[in-house]
């Protein structure tokens, strides 16, 4: 009977905790065990209601395998008309102690940077997220990024 009722309260609190009544669109894609500097993470965004605005996040999953203070973005939203705005975006991502920033119990830490807020959506829009993390003195870009397994890309509404 303990472990019913300590299954049941287990479920209880995790559905309390899950329910997220901000969010819009929230989705993960996989980089596998490096993100390669090439490789660009695109999301097709629903369409969504005009009349409101809108907060964006760009969201990390990394591990103790990411071996820099900082990451730099490029973050581009392509509009339904075609024109696409283009930001370069810097996120502190390590305590000067090097242990890593973000949530989690384990070493998977879990990031919601914030990207834009209070946006105006009319139509179909697309978000195209790739990496540009480079050594200090180097002008290459670090061709596979350690560390980082999954970016998404998440929409909340303002209340």
């Amino acid at each position: 009977m303990r472990k019913k009722n300590s299954a049941l309260l287990l479920l209880v609190v995790v559905l309390f905790f899950s329910c997220d009544k901000k969010r819009v669109f929230d989705e993960y894609k996989s980089v596998g065990t490096a993100w390669h500097k090439d490789s660009v993470v695109t999301f097709d965004l629903p369409e969504l209601d005009s009349t409101k605005r809108y907060n964006l996040f760009v969201n990390l999953r990394d591990n103790n395998d990411y071996p820099f203070n900082n990451l730099f973005l490029i973050v581009a939203l392509e509009m339904p008309n075609g024109f696409t705005k283009v930001d370069t975006l810097e996120y502190q991502m390590a305590n000067p102690d090097g242990s890593l920033l973000g949530d989690g119990f384990t070493d998977i830490k879990e990031n919601k940077l914030f990207y834009k807020e209070k946006v105006r959506f009319r139509g179909k829009y697309k978000v195209h997220i790739k990496q540009a993390v480079r050594e200090n003195g180097k002008i290459p870009g670090v061709k596979a990024l350690e560390g980082i397994t999954d970016v998404g890309f998440r929409i909340e509404k303002i209340d």
